[in-house]
Order: C-alpha cells, then structure tokens, then sequence
C-alpha cells in the first residue's frame, strides 16, 4: 500500500458540497486532495438539477412552440422529439462537467478517483493508497429510496435517478411522493405529454412548501391534465406484460392505476453507511455536525446531503465553503434562516422563511400580502398570468418573515426575498428600493406596499 505526501485538506465526495469546498479551501491557499468515485459534480450535475432543468426547458420550448400564435409567430406544428431532448441533456450536463474538471485543475487540487474511506483523524484510503491530510471533510451525499412495499423493485419502476437515462418517451407516468422531486417530473413528462398521475399520501402536495401556495399548485396541476391523488396509500406494484398496475388505498376504497413507468420520487437518504466506523457519531442515520460543521472526530468536517439537514445543492455548497474555511482556522458558524425552497414546475414555485401555518402556530403577530401576476405588465407580456407572490411580515414592524412565490420565474426572483431574510429587511425597505420596470420582480415590491399601504396596480385585494 501507498501514502500520498500529505495534504492541508482531504475532501471526500466531488459532489456541490465537496467541490465547492475544495475551491474555497485552494483559495484560502491550502493544498487540497479532492477523492470521487465518480465524475466530479454528484448528483446535482449528473443526476439532478442540471439534467432535470435541461429537460423542463425543452418542455418550455415545446409549450412556447405551440403558444407562438398567441404572440403573432406561426409554427406549423410543434412536435417531441424525446432522443434529441436527451441527447440535449446530455451536452449541457458534459459541458458543465468538463467546465468543472478545468476548474478544479486550474485551482491545482489533486482530484484523487476511487471511493474515499475515512480510516481514522488524519487518514482517507483510496483503491490502495493511504492520503494523509491534517484536515478531512466528509461530503458523501445521498441516495435515493424506494418505498419498502411488494413490486417496487420491478422494472419500469425507476428511481429519479434512472428516469434521466429513458429512451422513450412513457404514454402513461405514475409519480409516488408529491414532493420537489415528483412534483418537478411530474411537470416536465405532462408537458411533453405523457398521461401522469400523482399518489401521495399526505393530504397535500409540496409539503415544504406555504399551503395556500401549494394548493393553488395543485389547481393548476390538474389543469394542465395530471391527476393527483392526496392522502393516498400505495400498496402494491404488479407486473401486467410490459405494463405495471398499481394498486393504492384513498379513503376507505381501493385504487388502481396502469402505467408504463413508475417513478419513486419519495426521497433520498445520507450516505453515511461507512462512517460509524471510522468513530463518527451519526444522528438518526445522517453524520452529527456542530454548528461549525465539525463531526465528533477532531479534526474532520462535513457538509452536503450525508448531514440529512437540506438536502438541496446550494446549501451543501454553502456547507461547504464554511466547513473547509473552519478547517483552515476559522471559527464560522452555519446560517439556516434564510434557506430559499426552489421548485421547478410549470409554473415555478418559490419560498423562504416563514410560511402562514407556521407564524399562525408560533402565536406571531402578522400581516399578509399578496399580488397576482395576473396584474403585472411583464407576466402579462410574458403570457405567463398565473400565480402570485406572498408577503408574510411582522407586525407592527413590518420585518420580512416569509416570502412565497408561485410563477414566472419564482426560482429567480426569491433571490430579493432570501437577502431580505437574511438582512432583517422591512416590508418597507422592499417599498422604498426602485425595482426596474416592466420586470418580475415588481411583484414584490407591489406586495410590500401592501403590508404598508396598498398595491399600485390593483384595484381589488
């Protein structure tokens, strides 16, 4: 066996948490091993949000296609081409790919392949070699689940995963768990015009997300042509020739629904399988952390999935600059106030902070907002009128506690909410900052003269 001549930092896992810590910790001017069994960017890159949002805009361009006469373009006929989608998917997540790895060269961090093992404080082996490092952080990820019921292991029952890598376009989508991830394939394979249907077993759908905001989510769901089914129990998957039925209970009454495929979309879990036995402490399956994301082993850190708090790449990220800075000497602790929640439907939705169950249940003292982007010049040029953005804020303050976007874009515009989060904004700060025009984000501004006043350019409340 090898040993590597010691390194500053060791990294385990190239995913957004671990890359991105790497690069912080090169900036800082350490030497940096970065191990990963697989291509850098982890699931996000590979397997998640850049393969997802390269297909979602193909189904934009579709919608857009077949819309075109309502802005004056004609477009004989707009059609799916479902391997050239994928194929597109594909390039766009290799470029990025290729775009890293040049990165990670440029920055001069040893990229380590294999699967790192933590084998004691100062000590990660790789294939057969041993690298030393004075410092190590554990940024391992997740991995997705399936539902422990009979069938669920067929094929054609795909994990969120897998359903990236079909070749064929499925007639009929059956999604289980109405959460970001089922909610987001959910979107994309009826607009491309796959048959879907939704079997969750809460009484709601997206529930991270201001129920108010998900239930109009879900009103718009069903109207592009998915059939959701709440407080649904699946029990059963059988195998009918090249078809699978599914069996579920809702209500009192037993279900059925055929399709050609079956997405478990029911969430992911920390892969922390190893790590116990190196004499890290685990917390209900995900690695324990301290509030500067130190693990119980001295001198080893951790970010991303494996601590099972956010399982959302920009938070790994954010994990990871802080833990590889601690790592080098500071004292940086975590910040999860103002932790944005991005859901990549057809329309977006968008929140952070507070929703209005949770300030009604806390006993707080609030007021509510709300603007239709039904009444905003740039939604309507768009054609895109539908949603709102809502504005929780204390009173008599007038602090920012929560903002909730459903529409055009939401995911980019909850940018202005989350800095107002984390800078303690008021409803009047919004008010009293210009925002351009005609723009998206007018919608905030018109919500916040509604906790202060009233809406510009709305007659009605």
């Amino acid at each position: 066996m090898t040993e590597q001549a010691p390194f500053d930092v060791a990294i385990i896992g190239g995913g957004p948490g671990g890359y991105v810590a790497a690069i912080r910790a090169a900036q800082l001017g350490a030497r940096v091993a970065l191990v990963e069994k697989d291509r850098l960017g982890g699931t996000c890159l590979h397997r998640g949000c850049i393969p997802t949002k390269a297909l979602l805009r193909s189904a934009e361009a579709l919608l857009e296609a077949r819309d075109a006469s309502t802005f004056g373009v004609v477009v004989r006929e707009a059609t799916v081409d479902f391997g050239a989608m994928m194929a597109r998917k594909r390039q766009v997540v290799a470029q990025q790919v290729e775009e890293l790895e040049r990165l990670i060269a440029w920055r001069k961090i040893a990229v380590l392949p294999g699967e790192g093992r933590l084998v004691g404080p100062g000590s990660i082996k790789v294939g057969d070699e041993l690298v030393a490092a004075g410092k190590i952080i554990v940024a391992t990820g997740s991995l997705s689940t399936r539902l422990p019921v009979p069938g669920a292991s067929l094929p054609g029952v795909l994990t969120s995963d897998e359903i990236l890598e079909l070749e064929a376009l499925p007639e009929r989508l059956v999604v289980i768990g109405a959460g970001v991830i089922g909610c987001e394939f959910a979107s994309i394979f009826s607009a491309l015009g796959a048959r879907v249907t939704i079997i969750e077993v809460l009484p709601r759908i997206l529930p991270p997300v201001d129920e108010e905001i998900a239930r109009r989510c879900q009103q718009i769901l069903r109207g592009q042509g998915i059939t959701i089914h709440t407080s649904a129990s699946l029990q059963e998957i059988r195998a009918e020739g090249e078809r699978l039925r599914l069996l579920f209970g809702l209500g009192k009454e037993q279900q059925e629904v055929v399709a050609d495929r079956v997405l478990m979309a029911v969430g992911r879990r920390p892969c922390s399988d190893d790590l116990e036995e190196a004499g890290l402490a685990l917390r209900g399956g995900s690695l324990a952390v301290n509030e500067r994301l130190e693990t119980s082993v001295q001198n080893v850190y951790a970010a991303g999935d494996v601590l099972g708090l956010y399982m959302l790449a920009y938070v790994a990220s954010y994990q990871g600059i802080i833990a590889a800075e601690n790592a080098l000497g500071g004292r940086r602790q975590a910040d999860y106030r103002a932790v944005p929640n991005c859901v990549y439907t057809l329309p977006e939705v968008a929140s952070v902070g507070l929703r209005e169950e949770e300030a009604r249940a806390q006993g707080v003292s609030y007021k509510v907002s709300r603007f239709p982007f039904s009444a905003l010049a740039r939604a309507q040029i768009l054609g895109q009128p539908s949603g709102l953005v809502k504005l929780i804020c204390e009173e008599p303050s007038g602090r920012v506690l929560g903002v909730h976007i459903l529409g055009p874009r939401a995911t980019d515009i909850i940018g202005e909410g989350v800095l107002a989060l984390q800078m303690g904004a008021t409803a009047q700060d919004l008010a009293h900052t210009m925002h351009g025009h005609p723009n998206l984000s007018e919608a905030i501004y018109e919500a916040a003269w509604g906790i202060i006043d009233s809406p510009f350019h709305l007659r009605r409340l």
